[in-house]
């Protein structure tokens, strides 16, 4: 492999100008007969038709690719310009890399520089070093004789020193929402730790960190907003991002343990369920990653830009179908991905690449390649895990670049289970059900992003078998138990019929607990509860059906009105109404009109800029200001209703905080209702502001029904912003304050003869059920799949007692005290 020798640097120079650091770097080469003497004007040619400088004070000239003839030997020379040469505009160089290569032999060592990018503070020693030997180790990828702590460079004064709060460590989506949080500052953000120094806005050099749970990270900022930006980023780091982080166990430890006979192979247990079926290896190619550019390094610039701009369009759709097939959770997968699309850095590194006559498509494969490598190298296993997600990011920028449609598997016309080396997050979640009833993998851990969304989409698999899976002959019998991790080839038919059994069993412990989830949620003395779904797409609507609910407590309407460029009409609207009351056949749909503002936002709608956009224009304040958005969605809501049973749909204003509002909201629908001559449609409102609270007792005369949503009004009551990570965990909504505006609008309502339901993320934490039962509410929404479980938890309950242990919560001092109680 080539490295950089001692004999081609070159410390302390000066340099008038670009095209005089330029040379200078050529006359090493040149020395050393590496390159004829003609190669100096190569480099300057080719520095006319694209810029070398690549970030960090570092600049790459090299010749043209028709000089290559020029190039003796391949050698890269280092000249140090310590006072810096004005390379572009604003650009200082203080390190040209002069690159003679007539092969690919110099890409190690671009890649090492990818590093240096990568890592400020050691740009910054290297522009400045007198020792030879560290930028000689710098460039070679070889370790420095100590490792210490990294140094900060100039001007990064404000640092905080944090530790990982979040469970699973600094893994995708922490690292993912740090590096959203990070770039709502101007400042430039660096985070240290493991004797490394990354962009703090770069998603993919954050993972590279490796840091742990309990790790020490260091946090510092330099810029104009500086302190609160390390303040912020050091409260999130500390708080944690991923709240759901440990919630999700990978698989039930109440599962059977199942023994065979036969000789099974042993893997980690990834997603329950026993499954007998044919066994089918996946074949894949690798795609050929041509090395020759198509155009100019900026048409191949230009070619990579559209694709990964098409890539994450392709993952926003990817997110929403996983969205409504597994979860929400399961799509974040795919958010993550849609990051590494936009990450900064990886960008930064592909472009350097391009400009010394890289491909765009090798460009990218290596720089994906390289941070796999990297991410497999790191001593957590989770992080290490996330690797088979930057070879899925890039194969898929691949396919874009070549033009291809999305790669389908040949499957057989029969269920098969599924044997793979691994399986990318983007193949899982492609999968269809019926024809693939299991996954077998040789690599692979439980939390791996695959075997998560093997979980959410309900697919018995097994990881981490070993290479012995892909000697299995496509067609050989298998059982897969998901649960105990094991995978028996050619069971004999007593294994078989263990397996049957058992499998018999598990499905009839699952309808069983099918049919509890129709039984009502009463509590152990008589009081009952409607126990509903909170849904965004419709799709969403049988999915809440089929887990028992007994209704919609809350559409989110923004479904229809997100991902395009301009509104939906009246009969789009109508349409997807209509298709959501027949898949309920007859339960409630609560209609919440559309939400816009604050946390989201509409580009076609061009909404002005506002400093405070939670205090401003969102919710029912913007549908009323904007009648063009109003009004043909109340007409849909009035059409859906005159098409469905009685009574079966309903209305619910967002963000009402005051009377007015309401009454003016109402009129609209009314005029609407009467134009198209509709039913009654009973009309209530979210309680989201503290203002609502207050006026409970006079909004009690004029809706059908409250729904608080204590998401909004813990932000409101508690005057912390929910999407602010440093704050996010301390924005409680047991806290004491918010449930006794609960208490409040509870009693005002029961005074009037109104229900009160509760939608927001309260309404299915375990520890909130028996405060909320007790405070007397009449109705919780909870996503889909917490319906089975909210229900045994309220048939669970006594009254007498939740009614004792709200007082309880009702007298406590912090949220802390509440969430102490037994």
């Amino acid at each position: 492999m080539l490295s950089i020798s001692d004999s081609l640097v070159r410390l302390g120079l000066e340099a008038a100008d670009k095209e005089d650091a330029i040379r200078k770097a050529a006359a090493i080469l040149i020395e050393a007969g590496s390159v004829d003497p003609a190669y100096t004007r190569s480099m300057l040619g080719r520095e006319g038709q694209i810029s070398t400088y690549l970030g960090s004070g570092i600049a790459i000239p090299h010749g043209m690719r028709e000089d290559s003839a020029l190039v003796r030997q391949t050698a890269l020379s280092v000249a140090q310009f310590p006072r810096g040469v004005r390379w572009n505009g604003e650009e200082m160089v203080y390190l040209v890399v002069g690159i003679a290569a007539a092969s690919d032999e110099h890409i190690q060592v671009l890649a090492n520089l990818t590093g240096v990018l990568q890592d400020d503070a050691l740009a910054t020693r290297l522009a400045r070093t007198t020792e030879v030997g560290e930028i000689v180790r710098a460039l070679n990828g070889t370790p420095a004789p100590a490792a210490g702590p990294a140094a900060l460079p100039e001007g990064f004064d404000h640092t905080a020193n944090a530790t990982v709060g979040d469970p699973t460590g600094f893994h995708a989506r922490p690292a993912t929402l740090f590096a959203g949080l990070a770039r709502q500052f101007a400042a430039d953000i660096l985070v240290g730790g493991n004797g490394k120094l990354v962009n703090g806005k770069s998603m993919a050099a954050l993972l590279t960190l490796g840091a742990e749970h309990g790790a020490s990270v260091t946090i510092a900022a330099r810029g104009a907003d500086a302190m609160a930006a390390v303040r912020a980023l050091a409260e999130a780091v500390t708080a944690g991002f991923d709240g759901d982080a440990a919630a999700e166990p990978a698989i039930a430890a109440s599962a059977p343990q199942l023994s065979f006979e036969g000789a099974a192979l042993r893997g980690t247990a990834a997603s329950p369920g026993i499954v007998l079926a044919p066994a089918y290896r996946l074949r894949r190619r690798a795609a050929a990653v041509a090395d020759t550019p198509r155009g100019d390094p900026q048409a191949e610039a230009d070619r990579l830009r559209e694709a990964l701009a098409a890539a994450r369009e392709e993952l926003r759709a990817l997110h929403a179908e996983v969205a409504a097939r597994a979860g929400s959770k399961q799509a974040a997968i795919f958010l993550a991905h849609q990051e590494l699309v936009d990450d900064p850095e990886m960008l930064q590194a592909a472009l350097a690449a391009l400009a010394q006559g890289m491909s765009a498509a090798r460009a990218w494969a290596d720089v994906t390649e390289a941070r796999a490598v990297e991410l497999e190298g790191l001593r957590d296993a989770t992080l290490a895990e996330r690797a088979n997600d930057f070879r899925d990011v890039g194969a898929r920028v691949l396919r874009l670049l070549e033009g291809a449609a999305p790669a389908e598997l040949d499957l057989p016309g029969h269920p098969v289970i599924l044997l793979a080396e691994d399986l990318a997050p983007s193949d899982t979640a492609s999968l269809d059900p019926v024809r693939v009833v299991g996954l077998a993998t040789a690599l692979g851990g439980p939390n791996a992003h695959t075997a998560i969304l093997a979980r959410g989409l309900g697919l018995p698999a097994v990881v981490g078998l070993g290479d012995a899976v892909l000697a299995i002959a496509d067609g050989t019998e298998l059982i897969l138990d998901g649960a105990n991790g094991q995978l028996l080839p050619t069971p004999s038919a007593a294994d078989r019929a263990r397996a049957e059994a058992a499998r018999t069993a598990f499905l009839r412990a699952a309808e069983e607990a099918a049919r509890e989830a129709y039984r009502p949620a009463v509590t152990r003395d008589g009081r009952r509860l409607e126990t509903v779904a909170n849904i965004g797409t419709p799709a969403e609507a049988a999915r809440a059906v089929a887990a028992g609910a007994e209704g919609v407590g809350l559409l989110r309407t923004e479904f229809l009105f997100l991902d395009r460029a301009t509104a939906p009409s009246e009969e789009e609207q109508f349409q997807a109404l209509h298709a959501m009351t027949q898949a309920l056949g007859g339960l409630p749909l609560v209609v919440r009109t559309l939400d816009i503002g604050g946390d989201k936002n509409l580009p076609y709608l061009k909404l002005p800029p506002e400093d405070n956009p939670f205090l401003g224009i969102r919710g029912l304040r913007l549908c009323l200001q904007r009648p063009d958005l109003f009004e043909p969605q109340l007409r849909a809501v009035v059409r859906a209703a005159r098409a469905a049973p009685a009574d079966a749909v309903k209305v619910m204003f967002p963000m009402v905080a005051s009377v007015e509002e309401f009454r003016e909201a109402k009129a609209l629908l009314e005029k609407a209702r009467t134009d198209l001559d509709g039913p009654p449609i009973e009309c209530g409102i979210m309680v989201e502001v503290p203002s609502a609270v207050t006026m409970a007792d006079v909004l009690a005369g004029e809706v059908a029904f409250f729904s608080i949503g204590t998401n909004d009004l813990t932000q409101y009551a508690l005057a912390m912003d929910r999407l602010h990570p440093g704050l996010a965990a301390r924005a409680d909504a047991l806290h004491p304050a918010v449930l006794r505006m609960i208490d409040q609008v509870v009693k005002a309502a029961h005074a009037a003869g109104r229900p009160v339901g509760v939608c927001g993320n309260l309404a299915a934490e375990a520890a909130a059920c028996p405060i909320l039962v007790g405070l007397g509410v009449d109705e919780l929404s909870v996503s889909p799949p917490s319906v089975p479980e909210l229900k045994a938890r309220i048939r669970s309950l006594s009254l007498r007692d939740a009614r004792r242990l709200a007082g309880r919560a009702l007298a406590c001092g912090t949220a802390a005290e509440v969430r102490a109680l037994r």
